[in-house]
């Protein structure tokens, strides 16, 4: 079973918010997000060719990737901030469709009844207009269809 992606947009913020339940123990989710092997079978819509340069989920670490199809090559890049095992990670979000815009995001790791997980993020952007370019990139679908790729990596392991 898919668990639906809650996308909160709030008009005149930069902000946007999101939570997704996963049938899944937080250390697997966690794992899942921290493991660079595991990130290129999930991380992203369907269709998309994903070729990671690094890839270091720690506290102090880094992460540059692509996303590729017959339309084009999509770049992200970013800092990890701060990186709590099993808790709490913050990072920077840069994408190259949108240069010099640079997020900040937060995700919180709950663990809830029945050995499942919810995923909380936050991501704070520069300006209005940055945030609501990114809402208009086709973020809400690739995030959609990324933790439904994330459910059936998880659900074979």
């Amino acid at each position: 079973m898919t668990n639906p992606l809650n996308l909160s947009i709030p008009e005149g913020t930069p902000f946007i918010d999101f939570t997704r339940e996963f049938d899944f123990p937080v250390a697997a989710v966690f794992e899942a997000h921290r493991d660079p092997a595991l990130i290129a079978q999930w991380l992203g819509p369907y269709g998309l060719k994903m070729e990671i340069e690094t890839y270091d989920f720690r506290t102090g670490g880094s992460y540059k990737y692509t996303h590729s199809n017959e339309s084009g090559t999509y770049g992200f890049t970013g800092v990890f901030h701060t990186v709590r095992e099993n808790e709490f990670a913050i990072q920077t979000f840069e994408y190259d469709g949108q240069p010099d815009v640079v997020a900040m995001d937060y995700m919180r790791f709950e663990a809830l009844e029945g050995d499942r997980c919810r995923l909380v993020g936050h991501s704070v952007y520069p300006t209005v207009e940055a945030r609501d370019g990114m809402a208009a990139s086709g973020m809400e679908g690739g995030i959609t269809e990324g933790y439904e790729r994330l459910d059936t990596l998880l659900s074979t392991k």
